[in-house]
């Protein structure tokens, strides 16, 4: 029986250190090797894979990067997308959504696990889609872009209409093919793809291309159009740009997308939804010959009533025209009363001329020369009578005299220079103001006193440059005598 503490035993059955055996070919691997290698063999493996699931704790990093996990009932398995991946998706993901991912698998060392790197995403069928458009519609609803009071009436006959559709598909021949049946009206037409990869953009980039043009050039009225299909090929109307486009378009907008068993979510935030795009047409513009047959059936209505009016009139009048009075019998009694008041005003002019013929014969009896002499000569009487009496004369001149010359006594009285003559002095100011107080008289410049003899111009003390008064006499101004009124001659009368 071995030894089982011997150093055979302990090699063959391990010891504490770790050991290669003899003809060993399997070296220890680092964790990092063994998950490098575990790395290569998942992508190399499954380089390639599609796996159907549901979408489960979808978020978008601040980088761009999208990370989420698939499941199903039994399983799950973590996924990225890429930010250039998730920039070219067709639809955003959400959770609950039924889609099938492409890309390959590989594993994350840090955690030891592994996961997909999604290059396309795809909605599992119809079932997925529609899904995903009552989930839309159900928050842009909630946003309230599907309001009805939102919805705006269309104009009746827009001058110019803009048009978002493929300009290569059967849509815009038949949209200007119907508005030239009807209404030929300027059309102007901006090309987008209708399906497919950036088809939502170019519509939404459209749409509010239109509304951001010049009002005075912008259309009156918008129609996004587009074929019929599946769902899929009119998805690009269910996306969200479109729908708030439409939604904030400032010109009224019909959708026409699909025939008419198919709604998008532009037909909702459009003001008016068309059945297929020549129905839209159809909507826009009135039908032009029945524009003009309403138009002369207005106008012949409107003369059949003037019409009507005036041959009603014209009755009246004739009925009411029978009942007035001939003419010759509404003016026989002026007429008479004329011819009265003639006769009437000949006879009154001859009596007037007989009473005017006599007074005239009265005055000028009282206009013969014997009588003319006779007033003459009292006239002459009464002149000579009317002699001026020298007394009298002599009276008015004398208390004329005793007048006057109370006046120049009480002038003498009142005159100001009269003083002077007795020792005074009169002060006055540069301009001629008599002072008649020191305080006056020291606020003035210069002074003037006036003497018996003349004035003398001085400077107060106050106001005297250097302290001392300076004066300068100047020649008596003689002052002007008044002169003597003259005697007034007293009335004669």
């Amino acid at each position: 029986m071995p030894d089982p503490f011997s150093d055979d035993a302990n090699s063959r059955s391990g010891g504490l250190l770790a050991q290669m055996a003899p003809g060993d070919n399997a070296p220890p691997l680092s964790v990092s090797e063994i998950s490098n290698l575990l790395k290569r063999t998942v992508e190399d493996r499954f380089g390639h894979v599609r796996i159907r699931g549901e979408i489960s704790g979808f978020k978008r990093a601040a980088s761009g990067h999208c990370y989420l996990a698939l499941k199903d009932d039994k399983a799950l398995i973590d996924g990225i997308i890429w930010k250039g991946t998730a920039q070219r998706l067709n639809f955003a993901p959400e959770d609950g959504l039924d889609v099938i991912a492409t890309g390959k698998l590989t594993t994350f060392p840090g955690r030891s696990k592994y996961q997909i790197t999604i290059e396309s995403l795809e909605l599992a069928g119809e079932g997925a889609l529609m899904q995903l458009f009552e989930k839309l519609k159900a928050r842009l609803a909630g946003e309230g872009l599907f309001d009805p009071a939102r919805k705006r009436a269309l104009p009746y006959l827009p001058r110019t209409i803009g048009v978002v559709t493929s300009p290569t598909g059967s849509v815009i021949r038949d949209i200007l093919h119907r508005l030239a049946d009807r209404f030929p009206s300027h059309v102007l037409v901006w090309p987008v793809l209708v399906q497919g990869e950036g088809a939502a953009a170019q519509v939404a980039a459209a749409v509010r291309g239109f509304g951001a043009m010049p009002e005075a050039t912008r259309p009156d009225l918008l129609i996004v159009a587009r074929g019929g299909g599946s769902i899929e090929d009119l998805w690009a109307f269910n996306e969200e740009p479109v729908v708030r486009a439409i939604a904030d378009s400032p010109i009224p907008v019909i959708s026409a997308v699909g025939h008419e068993t198919d709604t998008t979510l532009a037909d909702f935030a459009a003001d008016r939804r068309a059945p297929t795009p020549t129905a839209a047409a159809e909507m826009a513009v009135p039908v032009r010959s029945e524009l003009l047959a309403s138009v002369a059936e207005l106008g012949a209505r409107a003369n059949l009533a003037v019409n009507r009016a005036q041959g009603l009139c014209r009755e009246r009048l004739e009925a009411r025209a029978q009942r007035l009075p001939k003419l010759q019998d509404l003016l026989s009694p002026q007429q008479q009363r004329t011819d009265d008041l003639g006769e009437r005003l000949r006879a009154a002019l001859g009596l007037q001329l007989a009473h005017a013929r006599g007074a005239l014969g009265r005055v000028s009896g009282a206009l013969r020369p014997a009588v003319l002499d006779g007033r003459a000569g009292l006239a002459r009487e009464r002149l000579a009578r009317l002699q001026l009496d020298p007394a009298m004369l002599e009276r008015i001149t004398a208390r004329a005299g005793e007048r006057l010359a109370g006046l120049e006594r009480v002038l003498a009285q009142l005159d100001p220079d009269a003083p002077l003559q007795r020792g005074y002095a009169r002060v006055e100011s540069a301009d001629g103001r008599t002072l008649l107080d020191r305080v006056q008289a020291a606020g003035e410049a210069r002074l003037m006193l006036h003497f018996r003899d003349g004035v003398l111009d001085v400077v107060p003390i106050d106001n005297a440059a250097g302290g001392a008064g300076a004066s300068s006499a100047r020649a008596p101004t003689p002052r002007a005598k008044p002169k003597p009124a003259e005697p007034r001659q007293s009335s004669l009368f």
